[in-house]
């Protein structure tokens, strides 16, 4: 099953994805994503007309994970890590396809894009078993990690260099986990202006999302409605030669397999 968020003319709607790309409402109006992962959903048995799919939910928050990718890490010249490299990005930053990329290039001038498997976590994780983890996964979703590589490198940490507003986007649905057979093994494609510049698959992950999952719960409790990322593989401009940046204008699509395509314009006045 698909499920996402909608707006239409009487406000946002969680809804299923149908086959035909028709929607039915899964809760009443007022209703969020947290609220149907938490069971507290009604199929209320009524199509929907929306003006605008919308990202599928406002994590409690996003757990990210750098460097997890073995073709990014040869691409970018650092040290394979010994353990999941856990860093976050504020929830102010989540975006919806088809919504803007904003960005000021006076104050961020190396702007990146990242296709990542988001995790969405379905049921509260603390100190899981990696064999088990995967049964605390509600459902998985596509997101760009958009970074402004001068900020996260120049800090010292990368937090606000991935934390800026709209570098989060994410959608268009959720796919349920019984739909994702196998999430290490699925394609991860990222295209600027219809340019291929990632093209990588889960299997080139270094730490499994059942290990991270486990790795993570170690540390700190997973909620519902928590959303993981698990790292980008090779074909970052930042490492492309010479060195390429996201322009204003430019239309940034990510993909994964079976998951859909995420689509996000970029504003950048004077860039």
């Amino acid at each position: 099953m698909k499920v996402a968020t909608v707006q239409t003319s009487g406000g946002s709607r969680v809804v299923r994805v149908e086959d035909d790309g028709s929607f039915r409402a899964l809760a009443l109006a007022g209703v969020d994503m947290r609220d149907v992962l938490a069971g507290r959903a009604i199929d209320v048995a009524e199509t929907v007309d929306a003006d605008a799919v919308l990202a599928p939910l406002r994590p409690g928050k996003i757990v990210a994970i750098g460097l997890n990718y073995l073709d990014h890490v040869r691409e970018s010249g650092m040290d394979l890590p010994g353990e999941p490299l856990i860093f976050t990005k504020f929830t102010s930053s989540v975006i919806g396809t088809g919504e803007p990329i904003i960005f000021d290039p006076s104050f961020a001038t190396r702007v990146d894009w990242e296709v990542e498997l988001a995790v969405v976590i379905g049921r509260t994780a603390r100190d899981v078993a990696a064999d088990d983890a995967l049964s605390y996964v509600f459902g998985y979703t596509v997101a760009n990690d958009v970074s402004a590589r001068d900020l996260q490198l120049g800090d010292g940490q990368w937090v606000r260099g991935k934390s800026l507003d709209t570098f989060c986007p994410l959608g268009p649905w959720i796919t349920t986990a019984d739909e994702v057979i196998d999430p290490q093994a699925l394609s991860l494609t990222t295209r600027v202006d219809g340019e291929l510049v990632q093209d990588s698959s889960t299997g080139e992950m270094i730490f499994s999302v059942a290990e991270i999952i486990a790795f993570c719960s170690r540390a700190f409790t997973l909620e519902v409605g928590d959303v993981i990322l698990t790292g980008t593989p090779w074909g970052c401009g930042e490492f492309a030669t010479p060195r390429r940046s996201l322009k204003d204008g430019e239309v940034v699509e990510v993909e994964v397999s079976g998951l859909g395509v995420l689509s996000n314009q970029v504003i950048a006045p004077g860039r």
